[in-house]
């Protein structure tokens, strides 16, 4: 469920949507969600001083703290 929810957010944000991708890894301190976007859409999903990136990771420890279970978000290029 959290990793679709990412999925629709960037999908919303990006221009180009079908670059989208989600994948899902197990890590240490649990699940890690990688996201990967086209390379002219990163600002996008990071916004001014990392505010957007910040914002989609307060929405996945919000989603994920009501299913007890711990998510990290990495964005990457």
């Amino acid at each position: 469920m959290e990793k679709d929810l990412i999925e629709y957010i960037a999908k919303s944000l990006v221009d180009d949507p079908s670059a989208v991708s989600v994948n899902e890894t197990e890590g240490e301190r649990g699940s890690i969600l990688e996201l990967r976007v086209a390379q002219g859409d990163i600002g996008k999903v990071i916004g001014k001083y990392g505010r957007i990136a910040k914002a989609l990771r307060t929405v996945l420890s919000a989603s994920a703290s009501k299913d007890g279970k711990r998510y990290s978000l990495e964005i990457l290029d």
